[in-house]
């Protein structure tokens, strides 16, 4: 079951694995690294959180799907 915890958690990781393995990609990511909410108890439905982390996993997948990433043998 998909709580408001566990779809922060798959966020995080897959902003780290776009960060780290994709830079390419997080200019695209609409967001700031550091946001601060104006208010002070912002409310973030399940919804808004759902549909944030399809669209991350959309955009890694659009990427891997038409760039080849280039493993170099050293």
């Amino acid at each position: 079951m998909n709580n408001p915890q566990n779809i922060l958690t798959r966020i995080a990781e897959l902003t780290t694995k776009i960060e780290t393995e994709y830079p390419e990609l997080y200019h695209f990511l609409d967001e700031n690294p550091v946001t601060l909410p104006s208010e002070i108890h912002p409310e973030v439905h399940m919804k808004e959180l759902q549909d944030y982390l399809d669209s991350l996993q959309q955009l890694l997948d659009k990427h891997m799907k038409t760039h080849t990433k280039t493993n170099l043998i050293t």
